[in-house]
């Protein structure tokens, strides 16, 4: 039996523990806290992120690193800005042979890195993998049909983790272009913002529709400069995540930007959070990169000016809209 351990107890992390435990593999959930450990193992269920759904039997908590290590596959579910950190804290109890899988959606703000740059700077000797799709946790956590990106360089090693994590209802396609596979789950955080701003100041259906149209041309534009493939791009770490997220409420990032664009205050939203709101992070670590790149970004860039540069919503949006009109082809927006 595979040993598996998912590190970080958030909803994600819950999900993907019940998932794994389903397919067959032997399963350890990592949380920092160990009175959080102490609750999950006596009460059954991560009452603080899904409190409706009771953990897969067979699953153990625990808050000791060391003993979290100890795992063929290692599920790295915490916050893309604890990445590092995180990786950090595993590295000495890491054997060579462990598999490492980033979970988690967003590009280091200090630093600018993607998480697989993260993880081959750290822990280079190690195998690794990027995880990501249209998923909301509690529907996974459900068992509710869902389908996601598993992206490494090498196919056994991609059908070994399909094998310990792969269900009917949750089913992983392969690709071994990593590079694209980060590109639209980081970007599609900023984007779902911008729809939330849409939706929150009802500037209607079709406002929405040029929004998510044009966010996946500044997907595209940024992740050839990175070196994706725009049919990764297009698949379903990139377009379908971009769909799911920019249209529903259930999105972190879209019902932030919701609160923001009926006048609520960034700073009070996110203490009224228990779980982190990817997009405020990565805004402007992507606008770095499309200054860099000498791309344009103009939906991205309004969302960090809103963020990060105090511009209050109505005016980014008359900027966007003042933008000059172009061919489709060229157009930011």
């Amino acid at each position: 039996m595979t040993k598996l351990t998912v590190i970080g107890a958030g909803a994600w992390g819950t999900a993907l523990a019940i998932t794994a435990r389903k397919a067959g593999s032997d399963v350890v959930l990592w949380t920092r806290h160990s009175a959080h450990s102490d609750l999950l193992n006596t009460e059954n269920v991560n009452s603080s992120y899904l409190p409706d759904i009771p953990l897969a039997a067979g699953i153990t908590a625990t808050s000791d690193i060391r003993h979290a290590a100890q795992a063929d596959i290692l599920l790295l579910v915490t916050p893309a800005q604890h990445a590092r950190e995180t990786l950090y804290r595993l590295k000495p109890e890491l054997e060579a042979e462990t598999i490492l899988v980033m979970c988690s959606k967003g590009i280091e703000q200090e630093s600018g890195r993607l998480m697989s740059e993260i993880m081959e700077e750290i822990a280079p000797s190690n195998p690794h993998a990027i995880l990501s799709g249209p998923n909301f946790a509690a529907e996974i956590a459900r068992g509710l049909p869902a389908a996601a990106t598993l992206a490494c360089r090498h196919q056994e090693l991609g059908e070994s983790l399909v094998k310990a994590i792969g269900l009917p209802t949750f089913r992983p396609y392969l690709t071994d272009d990593v590079i694209g596979a980060q590109i639209g789950g980081a970007v599609k955080n900023v984007l779902a913002i911008a729809c939330g701003l849409v939706a929150g100041g009802r500037l209607g259906e079709n406002a929405r529709a040029a929004l998510i149209t044009r966010g996946m041309a500044e997907i595209l534009r940024l992740g050839e400069k990175l070196g994706a493939r725009a049919e990764t791009l297009m698949g379903l770490s990139g377009f379908g995540d971009l769909i799911l997220c920019c249209t529903s409420q259930t999105s972190r990032n879209f019902s932030l930007g919701a609160a923001l664009g009926q006048g609520d205050i960034l700073e009070e939203i996110l203490q009224e959070r228990t779980a982190v709101t990817e997009g405020v992070y990565t805004a402007s670590a992507i606008c770095r990169l499309a200054e860099k790149f000498g791309i344009e970004m103009p939906i991205c860039a309004a969302v960090d000016e809103i963020l990060n540069g105090g511009t209050a919503v109505s005016s980014a949006i008359e900027d966007l809209l003042a933008r000059p009109f172009r061919d489709e082809k060229l157009a930011g927006f």
